[in-house]
């Protein structure tokens, strides 16, 4: 079953400035979204998801993730990734989960940039215009503080009541002037052992 596509969209935010002073340099922020049709809508409860998210969750996974490479120039420049997924009015915050937390979905993402750490993500119910939330992490270190950051953009007609967003977010650069350390520095200071896989 092909998913049924009603729009994509590509959101983009460039940081030159943080905290009145000039980042060392730009972090870009870029989401791909796309606006489908819940392929489970007017069904009433559907006990087994697993057909759609076979047949859905791969389309979107390989769509979105071709969208991002495309803004990006290639998976190597990506450093800070996630996914997010609103659904509408009318379904259930299971049917948003079911397109995103699937191997068939993230791993074209996490192949094509080369990921160690897990996909951080928002899954929620709204109406048209509901905030749509992408949170980052490192693609490979999940205790690198520097890349913990949130896409925030909105559809003004998505997603209607029988449709879903679905959406990847990467990041190029960390926050501009991070200084909070990393969670291994917090962990030493704590006398645990840690390591960092990534060195970041």
């Amino acid at each position: 079953m092909p998913a049924l596509i009603r729009k994509t969209l590509t959101y983009v935010e460039t940081t030159h400035i943080e905290g009145g002073k000039a980042a060392p340099r730009p972090l870009v922020l870029i989401a791909a979204a796309a606006v489908i049709k819940n392929p489970w809508a007017g069904r009433g409860f559907v006990e087994d998801l697993g057909p759609e998210i076979r047949d859905v969750a791969p389309q979107l996974g390989k769509l979105l993730t071709a969208m991002i490479l495309e803004r990006t120039g290639g998976g190597e420049a990506v450093e800070g990734y996630g996914k997010s997924a609103v659904v509408g009015l009318d379904g259930e915050v299971e049917h948003a989960s079911a397109l995103i937390h699937t191997l068939r979905f993230g791993n074209h993402y996490r192949t094509a940039v080369g990921a160690k750490s897990y996909l951080s993500f928002c899954n929620t119910r709204g109406g048209a215009n509901a905030p749509i939330m992408i949170p980052l992490m490192h693609k490979g270190d999940e205790g690198a503080r520097s890349h913990y950051l949130t896409i925030h953009f909105a559809i003004p007609d998505a997603p209607a009541a029988d449709e879903i967003v679905v959406a990847l977010g990467a990041s190029i650069g960390g926050r501009p002037h991070h200084r909070i350390g990393n969670r291994y520095k917090d962990l030493e200071e704590l006398g645990h052992e840690a390591s960092n896989p990534a060195g970041v």
